[in-house]
């Protein structure tokens, strides 16, 4: 199946199936995000928030069904180095950052360009380079710690290096997992204004068990249960839904 190029849609799952020794993961679960669009995800323990995100971004092969990008690339055919490069990037729950390297050279080691690690450190630094530096540094609110070690970073200060360092890679969707784990509340305030930003120009996908944070983020939500779509629409609408009170939020 083919997305007509006119829509606006960028990612949309089709029946996405996958089964690990008879136990589905992801059950014909069907799901569109559309281009500049965040939505948050949502799901107990074992709904498939995480399988999910493995298809898209190839780490796990679905059983059955399409996972389009773009309305014309298959996921499901795909390698993960084949969907980082088409624009797919992926933030995990822990930070992965290189601690012994600046803030701005963990950037200068992510910008999309030659990325050799020699060349990325120790060459000169265009104009170009210098400019969109500056702009993701402001934008993940680091710019004035741009020369401590990242392992000097707070938690919360170390998840947005690291958003830093994958939007650096110019990705179309970004995926982001529970980014709010573990941050103080201005810290959480804070990222949820950055990821509206990052919204602005590019799909986000938000993995979040905090409610408040989900709240504050103020998008379209899909509650995920044994890997289908229990429930979507605004936090207010998921939230009241009967069948999300009984399985995840509890009565």
């Amino acid at each position: 199946m083919t997305i007509p190029s006119l829509t606006p849609t960028l990612l949309y799952l089709n029946n996405v199936t996958v089964s690990f020794d008879g136990f589905r993961a992801l059950n014909a679960l069907s799901l569109a995000i559309d281009q500049a669009e965040m939505r948050a995800i949502i799901g107990p323990n074992g709904a498939g928030k995480t399988t999910m995100m493995d298809v898209i971004t190839g780490k796990t092969r679905p059983t059955d069904g399409e996972a389009l990008f773009e309305g014309h690339h298959d996921l499901t055919r795909l390698d993960e180095a084949s969907i980082a490069t088409l624009g797919i990037g992926r933030k995990f729950q822990t930070p992965t950052v290189f601690e012994m390297h600046t803030v701005e050279d963990n950037i200068l080691l992510a910008l999309k360009a030659d990325r050799r690690p020699f060349r990325a450190l120790f060459s000169r630094r265009t104009a170009q380079e210098k400019e969109r530096m500056d702009a993701l540094l402001e934008r993940i609110r680091l710019k004035d710690h741009r020369r401590r070690k990242a392992s000097e970073l707070s938690h919360g200060q170390k998840q947005w290096l690291e958003i830093g360092m994958l939007l650096a890679q110019e990705p179309k969707l970004l995926l982001v997992d529970e980014p709010a784990a573990g941050m103080t509340d201005q810290e959480t305030a804070d990222t949820a204004d950055l990821l509206r930003e990052i919204a602005q120009t590019r799909s986000v996908v938000v993995v979040e068990h905090d409610m408040v944070f989900v709240r504050d983020l103020d998008v379209k939500v899909t509650c995920l249960h044994e890997g289908s779509v229990l429930a979507e629409g605004t936090l207010d609408q998921v939230s009241s839904d009967e069948r999300v009170i009984e399985v995840y939020l509890g009565r």
